[in-house]
Formats: C-alpha cells, sequence, structure tokens
C-alpha cells in the first residue's frame, strides 16, 4: 500500500486532499497528530516515512520541507508556488505535452499549476507551440474565482455575517501586477513578457473562469474561431479531463452566457473558442480547487504511481 504524507493537510487545498484520497483502499494516509503538525522533527519522520509527501504550505515553509528529505525515496507533489518554474520540477500539467506527462511519470519532484495559471496555460501553451500566438503578443488576461481560492482567512472575511458590503461584489485584486501566478503563466506558455492580469474574486465559493481576449491582426497565423477550435481539439484529443466546446458552445452555454462554478467538484476543465475573425475570445473554465489544486495534485499522485490517472477523480 502506499504511503501519502500531506504536509498543510489543515488547510484548504490540503483538506481536499484528504477528501480524495481517504477512500482509496491503495492509499495509507499517514495523518500527523494537530499538535505536532508544526514540528519541524515530527515532520521530518513522516516526509521520510512516506512514499509521496504533498505539500500544502506557504512558499518558505515548503523549501523547508524539501530540506527535511533524507532519502532517495520519497517524492514530492508541492501545490505552492514555490517551485513551479524551477525546471529541475516536472510541472504538474500533463495535458500539455507527452513529455510533461512523462516527465511528472519518472520525477521525484512535481510542482503542482497554480488555479489562474492552469486556466491561462491550458490556452496560451497550444496557441504558443501552434505558431498562432506569438510570443512577445501583448497578453491581457481577465479572470474570475470564487472566494475558496483565498483560503481560510478569505473564507472566514466571505462567510462572516458581519462582513463588509464590497463583499456582496466582484471585488478585482492584485492592481500592482504582482500576482504570484504571473512567473508560471509567462515561463511555462513561453511567452517572452508577463501578461496584464486582472483577477476579481467573488462572492460564490469555487470555480473560475479564465479569459484570453486575442486580435487577430496580431497574430501569427491568419485564423478564424473554427481554425483555434480545431486546434485545441487536436491538442487536448483523447485527454481525460479537458473538453474543448463546439464551437455554438450550445454543450456548455446553452444560453449564451458562461457560469464560473459549473465545474465544482471535479477534476475537468473546458476550453471555449468564441468571437469572431477580427476578435477573438478564448475561455478556460475549471474549479479552483479540483483542476486548479487538489485534484491536479491527485492527478500527478496517479501518473507517479503507474496507475489510471482517473483514480480517485471525476
Amino acid at each position: 500500500m502506499t504511503k501519502v504524507f500531506i504536509d498543510g493537510q489543515e488547510g484548504t487545498t490540503g483538506l481536499k486532499i484528504v477528501e480524495r484520497l481517504k477512500k482509496r483502499a491503495d492509499i495509507e494516509l499517514m495523518v500527523i497528530p494537530g499538535k505536532l503538525r508544526k514540528d519541524t522533527e515530527e515532520r521530518r519522520k513522516y516526509i521520510n516515512g512516506s512514499d509521496f509527501t504533498i505539500l500544502c504550505l506557504p512558499d518558505e515553509a515548503a523549501v523547508e520541507a524539501i530540506s527535511l528529505v533524507e532519502n532517495d525515496h520519497t517524492r514530492i507533489i508541492d501545490a505552492s508556488t514555490a517551485h513551479r518554474i524551477n525546471p529541475d520540477w516536472a510541472y504538474g500539467f500533463p495535458e500539455l505535452s507527452p513529455e510533461h506527462r512523462e516527465k511528472i511519470r519518472t520525477s521525484k519532484r512535481v510542482a503542482v499549476p497554480g488555479c489562474y495559471a492552469s486556466g491561462f496555460i491550458s490556452m496560451a501553451y497550444p496557441l504558443i507551440k501552434s505558431g498562432i500566438l506569438p510570443k512577445d503578443y501583448p497578453v491581457s488576461v481577465h479572470a474570475v474565482s470564487g472566494y475558496s481560492g483565498a483560503g481560510k482567512r478569505g473564507i472566514a472575511q466571505y462567510q462572516s455575517p458581519e462582513r463588509a458590503k464590497e463583499f456582496d461584489t466582484p471585488r478585482q485584486y492584485a492592481l500592482t501586477q504582482q500576482h504570484k501566478h504571473l512567473p508560471e503563466m509567462r515561463v511555462i506558455s513561453g511567452l517572452d513578457h508577463e501578461p496584464t492580469f486582472n483577477p476579481y474574486v467573488c462572492d460564490y465559493f469555487a470555480g473560475m473562469t479564465v479569459s484570453l481576449p486575442l486580435h487577430a491582426r496580431l497574430l501569427g497565423k491568419q485564423v478564424t474561431p473554427t481554425d483555434i477550435r480545431e486546434m485545441f481539439a487536436e491538442h487536448y484529443k483523447g485527454c481525460n479531463f479537458i473538453k474543448v466546446a463546439e464551437l455554438d458552445g450550445k454543450d456548455v452555454l446553452p444560453d449564451g452566457f458562461i457560469g464560473a462554478n459549473t465545474l465544482e467538484n471535479t477534476n475537468n476543465m473546458e476550453i471555449i473558442v468564441s468571437g469572431n475573425e477580427m476578435r477573438l475570445l478564448i475561455v478556460s473554465r475549471l474549479d479552483n480547487l479540483g483542476k486548479g489544486a487538489s485534484g491536479a495534485a491527485v492527478q500527478c499522485l496517479n501518473i507517479m504511481m503507474g496507475i489510471d490517472e482517473t483514480t480517485g477523480l471525476v
């Protein structure tokens, strides 16, 4: 039986991973006593006693946790931002390419993508690889997310009966353009420059949409929405968790609106292409706690274990 330790299991992502793993007969969850979960020496014992340790920690604590590994057996899956652009680590988005999948399968160190970054890279990486999106394109990204992405403190703020009135509305943030996902959005997608990023936190629990608007006249090829939709369909052909919507959108947009919470509690992602021959709009929809966090971590775990990647996931 595979031994899995979750360092930081009391956080939002950690709790979701526990929820996904606790019913599996092939996993033995190693649970550290609550009073010892911040004890460095106790954590060292659990990390080195595990086959896999999943880090659900702030960046500095994740780096510290890596320093506690004292063997060549324990494999690490890190859900923090700390190692996502480190070339020595596998980037945990297997659908991007066969090379990404193989590196995840064989690596002892895998970095789980950020939620917004997952949505953006799912669109930008194939667009750049296909030659449609130039690497120096002045990219702007708009995104909305449920408040669960703000962590325990943010969840408490939104669920408080004494919350400020502004919490009733979408709240724009990252105004200084220093969002922690920007480095991986640039590096993993292959852009020359970081995009302008415009995220909102909204008054619902989970789910997000990430939108990429494009001017056709600035693209590397003359393409239509149909061309782009067909490119995505070919790129993600055979993927278990990524669906490319039909061009009319009726399969995912029956009323012409895009809801951000429709994939909650799944590891699924949908890519929707719309617009016209002059201005295109591409949208990636996912659960920020699913394909954007805990679901992605479990999918990577399954691949590293050499089993069906869908095990324990919907």
